[in-house]
């Protein structure tokens, strides 16, 4: 008698059934062949190796991805924006007519990489509220983000090496920036330096996972902001 020669889940596809010699007579829905798919992580819509050796780190898509997206997310970066589109749904439900990102940077980054990474994000459809535009001179940073954010799906902290020395001079109390961070809407954005000197300088603004322009450039942060943010 022919044996089955299915793995212990079964066939992978109705033609790998086809093939086998104790199965090939059966229909096509036997086992559930034609239905079968390998499991992925509750996180993730698609998976694949990449080619460099195995790794699939660069091949998930969040859920808030549409299938026809090119965008290509880390597993970490994955799971650490996922809080931050569930606020998103919460606060676009409740306030339907906010902004979608509040961008907050250091005053010597306003005509560079402030403005880079602002001109990016509205080309991608992503409604930027930008404190060259919007937030009136003299106004603490802290506070700008706290009145930005209420007004906003998100906040967006720029962190460079100009923000990294004025961060120390806001003098901002750590519940203060603690309230901020517990309403999983702030996402900082590192370019130029490193989440260990962000540490050094801020170690609960770098307990919250964001982005890095080491990682991606500035034109694939501003489309993953751009699909975190849409509804």
């Amino acid at each position: 008698m022919a044996r089955c020669t299915a793995p212990v889940r079964g066939h992978s596809s109705a033609a790998a059934a086809a093939s086998c010699p104790a199965c090939r007579y059966k229909s096509s829905g036997y086992g559930g062949y034609s239905s079968y798919r390998p499991s992925y992580s509750s996180y993730s819509n698609t998976s694949s190796s990449s080619s460099g050796g195995g790794s699939s780190s660069r091949s998930s898509k969040p859920r808030w991805s549409k299938s026809s997206s090119s965008v290509t997310y880390t597993s970490s970066q994955i799971q650490s924006l996922t809080p931050i589109r569930d606020a998103v749904e919460s606060k676009a439900a409740i306030q339907p007519d906010v902004r979608d990102a509040f961008l907050c940077h250091a005053w010597a980054d306003r005509k560079e990489s402030a403005k880079e990474l602002h001109d990016l994000l509205e080309a991608a459809g992503v409604k930027v509220w930008f404190s060259e535009k919007d937030l009136g001179l003299g106004v603490p940073m802290m506070r700008a983000i706290d009145k930005g954010l209420a007004n906003s799906k998100v906040g967006l902290v720029l962190v460079t090496p100009a923000m990294l020395e004025r961060l120390p001079k806001e003098s901002v109390a750590d519940k203060e920036l603690s309230a901020l961070l517990a309403g999983n809407r702030l996402i900082p954005i590192v370019h130029n330096t490193t989440y260990d000197a962000l540490r050094n300088v801020s170690p609960l603004l770098a307990s919250r996972s964001g982005l890095d322009s080491s990682e991606d450039s500035m034109t694939e942060i501003a489309e993953k902001i751009a699909e975190l943010v849409e509804i």
